[in-house]
């Protein structure tokens, strides 16, 4: 367990909006939108808040344990009752880390060691317990682990067996199952929460037993928040699937924009949002009728990760940008499916995640 008074103490509060702007028209905001996202090359985490004055960082906090290199944040997670915040560091020597924060004032107050390349990220609302895909960009491709932690303790209780190169780290509603994909081997797995081991795997390849079968590469899996479903995306063939979890097989594909990435359901259930990584895009679906809503340009090149306010109001996409651009996180009516405002951070933004609403 080891503490981190060095990066308390450089915490850099920034007052003032960076680079927001406001796009559209829309109904007028009348609450206070809070959410985190990393900035992968930035080693930092910023707090950015959208509302009747537009969008603004509100604070960046630094991260990571060495001060001359990049480490890499990734995934960024906030606790169900919304006292913390956990970040994802990807890279280590060789192992990576996780780190916990309180919201409000983000005061870092534990760490933990994970896997190689620790990435998404969720917490069981059943038992507490985080799950961490240890994605592995070292060496040879093979099959890698899921960390499960205590996160009061903030130690790793077990490592979970599972695919190459595992992502996108999602809990069920009643926090009893965790779902990830391996997205070089081409599997959904599911992970029973009480019993820590692997309960079912689905091959996610048309015809899998062919020698000839297309490789997917899965790079997310969202559950659905009232039903027994949860949503694939296939960045390999442009599609999201739709599984049957009493079946445990495909039972709709919708084929999508070019590069689909992270998914998120809008909490009654009736919206997917896809973030199109290679359409540097964030498609709008509805669920029921299996069919494209918008395509919303974001305002820089690679779109990443995607979160929801609670009254699906707006959605809030981290963009990686390329080169010497900065990231940026767009927030997007759901309502009229306009551009709101566009909120620059740290370079090559990625995870993110809501906080609250005031």
């Amino acid at each position: 367990m080891r503490y981190r008074m060095l990066l308390i103490l450089c915490i850099t509060v920034v007052l003032t909006s960076t680079s927001a702007s406001v796009c559209g028209a829309g109904d007028p905001v009348v609450k206070n939108y809070y959410v985190y996202v990393a900035a992968e090359s930035d080693d930092a985490v910023y707090l950015l808040k959208f509302g009747p004055e537009g969008g603004q960082v509100v604070k960046r906090i630094p991260v990571g344990i060495y001060p001359t290199e990049i480490e890499g944040p990734h995934g960024v997670r906030v606790s169900p009752n919304g006292r913390h915040w956990y970040v994802s560091i990807a890279h280590g020597k060789p192992y990576g880390y996780v780190f916990k924060y309180a919201t409000g004032d983000d005061v870092a107050i534990n760490d933990v060691k994970a896997g190689l390349f620790p990435a998404t990220m969720d917490i069981s609302r059943t038992t507490g317990l985080m799950f961490v895909v240890n994605f592995n960009l070292h060496g040879d491709m093979e099959p890698s682990t899921i960390s499960v932690i205590d996160t009061v303790s903030m130690t790793e209780v077990a490592a979970i067996d599972q695919g190459i190169m595992p992502h996108g780290s999602r809990t069920s509603p009643d926090g009893k199952f965790h779902y990830s994909v391996g997205m070089m081997s081409d599997e959904l797995y599911e992970i029973d929460v009480l019993k820590l081991k692997v309960s079912r795997i689905l091959h996610l390849t048309k015809d899998h037993n062919e020698a000839d079968a297309q490789a997917v590469k899965p790079t997310w899996v969202e559950p659905h928040p009232t039903k027994r479903f949860v949503y694939v995306a296939l960045q390999g063939v442009n599609q999201v699937a739709e599984v049957d979890l009493e079946e445990w097989k495909i039972v709709r594909r919708f084929q999508t924009q070019k590069g689909p990435y992270n998914l998120a359901v809008s909490s009654d259930g009736k919206m997917l949002l896809i973030t199109c990584k290679t359409n540097h895009s964030t498609a709008i679906w509805d669920i029921e009728a299996g069919k494209e809503l918008a395509s919303v340009p974001s305002s820089r090149r690679i779109t990443h990760g995607v979160t929801i306010s609670p009254d699906n109001r707006f959605a809030f996409v981290s963009v990686e940008g390329v080169g010497g651009e900065p990231g940026t996180v767009d927030v997007i009516d759901l309502q009229t499916f306009e551009l709101r405002a566009s909120i620059d951070v740290g370079k090559q933004a990625s995870g993110i995640d809501f906080w609250k609403m005031e």
